[in-house]
């Protein structure tokens, strides 16, 4: 049977390092503070040059030079992202035109950090549909010109930067063979990031708070390690597997103590789980293909393992995937 596999990876982040230290400077929050309650000490903040759509290219191109696959061969273009270079046009055509990829059509999608999770999905039922096609899949985030750099619960928590993976159709057992994706919008407003005003004042509304990014932390804790166990042990189950099959986990940086919750709840190795959250922060969508091209780069995706992927974000919307490297 046909499935998606990854041919390469690639990422791309800003130059500029952002401290826990330049946040004291910034907010009144600490170094200590910080670091004991989410496990970030750096993120990447995004400067000239460094536009969403630029990050995204410079980590398609990393990608497609792995895999020796010329730009002209891809046939589509996905950008998972919520701080978009423009609402209109798509990232993705700006990669795209970026690039050059003529033969390529490309479109974004918006479901905060499970984004590339999602991206994967839908990748994998193309291409179980044409095996030939040739997929440009990339997480990229700008999310500095999305936070309020006054509220210290959530200015210390995001980052900027992009990751990329080429995926095509195989018949040697490698590839996608199993996701579970899921979806609450009844609980938007516990992660939400506002659009401007609108210029319509019969459509503004009342309690619009600023185009940026609002958390209720706590809440956010207790859903996020729940529904990824529940996805991942579902996921599991179907495919009669167990948590000791797993070669490596790659979770969504979110956050430590997230993270460590999750892993024990689920009882994998700490050696078996991928975390990079410190160097980084939470990128949002391009949290998992960063984290992906990193492991690949290291030398910790084994050609045979089964590799596992788990999300969660604003939607809220969560899941989980398998792949076999």
């Amino acid at each position: 049977m046909t499935k998606a596999v990854i041919l390469g990876t690639g990422s791309c982040l800003p130059e500029r390092t952002l401290t826990n230290t330049d946040l004291e400077r910034m907010v009144e929050t600490t170094d200590e503070w910080i670091a004991s309650r989410t496990g970030i000490r750096n993120r990447r903040i995004a400067g000239k040059n460094e536009q969403n759509y630029q990050l995204a290219t410079k980590a398609a191109r990393r990608a497609l030079a792995v895999t020796g696959i010329d730009v002209e061969e891809l046939n589509l273009i996905i950008v998972a992202t919520i701080s978009p270079h423009m609402i209109m046009p798509s990232t993705a055509c700006f990669v795209q035109a970026e690039l050059g990829a003529v033969n390529a059509f490309a479109y974004d999608i918006n479901a905060a950090c499970a984004g590339f999770t999602y991206g994967l999905d839908l990748a994998s039922n193309y291409i179980q549909n044409r095996p030939d096609m040739k997929i440009l899949l990339i997480g990229a985030e700008t999310l500095s010109a999305r936070v309020n750099w006054e509220d210290r619960n959530t200015c210390v928590l995001f980052g900027d930067g992009a990751g990329a993976v080429i995926l095509t159709g195989s018949n040697d057992g490698r590839g996608i063979f199993g996701s579970s994706l899921h979806a609450d919008g009844k609980l938007w407003n516990l992660l939400c990031m506002d659009s401007p005003q609108s210029l319509n004042p019969e459509l503004q509304r009342d309690e619009w708070q600023g185009a940026h990014i609002r958390m209720n932390g706590g809440d956010i804790f207790k859903h996020a390690v729940r529904l990824m166990e529940d996805a991942v042990t579902s996921l599991l189950r179907k495919h009669d597997l167990t948590i000791d099959d797993i070669g490596l986990m790659i979770p969504h940086q979110a956050n430590i103590r997230i993270l460590k919750n999750l892993k024990e709840r689920l009882g994998i190795p700490e050696e078996k789980v991928f975390i990079n959250l410190s160097d980084y922060g939470n990128t949002s969508a391009a949290s998992i293909p960063i984290a992906l091209d990193e492991a690949h780069r290291l030398g910790r995706l084994v050609r045979g393992d089964i590799v596992l992927l788990c999300t969660f974000g604003g939607g809220l919307t969560w899941g989980s995937l398998l792949m076999r490297w």
